[in-house]
């Protein structure tokens, strides 16, 4: 539920985690909160700071431009892969897979778009055999929803990024491994081209309240 609220923007950034108060909202202890915490550290969601305590923690561009480089090369691999060796039962998969996504972006809470976002993917990677890079995508997978939270709601995104995943899926569907290698970078960069403006935004507006 935490790690929930601090991708959906419940909680800041920069905003304090006071244990009280969580203990309180949530109905748990104080050491389940401190776990709690430190996965959420672990994950990239949460920092400890000395004389603070935990925090929510801020996402800026550089950060985010690392992410999504990292994204291109592992997501561009896993969809050129699946491509060109997908079994035949795939598309079943895929296809479901993408509807489950389609009939989530409506939803009035980001967490079912995420989680259906997260299984359109975790189809592709398993089906190339790509699972070390799974894991890595996982490990970024808190920081990686906050950042598509920020660009999905985007009212100015040049294409919804249900768009996108279509163009991916349809790629991969027809062997094409160009296609859908094409098809990721397009989906990534659209979605950091509205991140860096939106990260860039947030920085100068924390300047001028300086």
């Amino acid at each position: 539920r935490m790690r929930t609220a601090i991708i959906e923007g419940h909680f800041a950034p920069g905003e304090r985690l006071v244990e009280r108060p969580l203990c309180d909202q949530l109905g748990v202890s104080r050491t389940v909160i401190r776990e709690t915490i430190r996965y959420l550290e672990a994950e990239g969601l949460v920092d400890i700071l000395p004389n603070r305590g935990p925090i929510v923690a801020k996402l800026n561009w550089d950060q985010a431009r690392q992410i999504y480089d990292i994204r291109r090369q592992l997501e561009g691999a896993a969809a050129a892969h699946c491509a060109e060796n997908h079994r035949p039962t795939f598309p079943r998969h895929l296809k479901k897979a993408l509807s489950d996504l389609s009939a989530r972006m409506n939803d009035p809470e980001w967490i079912g778009v995420m989680n259906a976002t997260t299984r359109f993917y975790q189809v592709i990677f398993e089906e190339a055999g790509h699972t070390i890079a799974w894991d890595i995508v996982q490990r970024l997978n808190g920081r990686i929803s906050r950042l598509r939270v920020l660009t999905l709601s985007a009212p100015d995104r040049t294409n919804p990024g249900i768009s996108h995943m279509t163009a991916i899926s349809d790629a991969i569907l027809s062997r094409d491994a160009t296609a859908a290698n094409m098809a990721v970078q397009a989906h990534i960069a659209d979605a950091s081209s509205i991140a860096r403006r939106f990260l860039s935004d947030e920085k100068e507006a924390g300047s001028d309240n300086a």
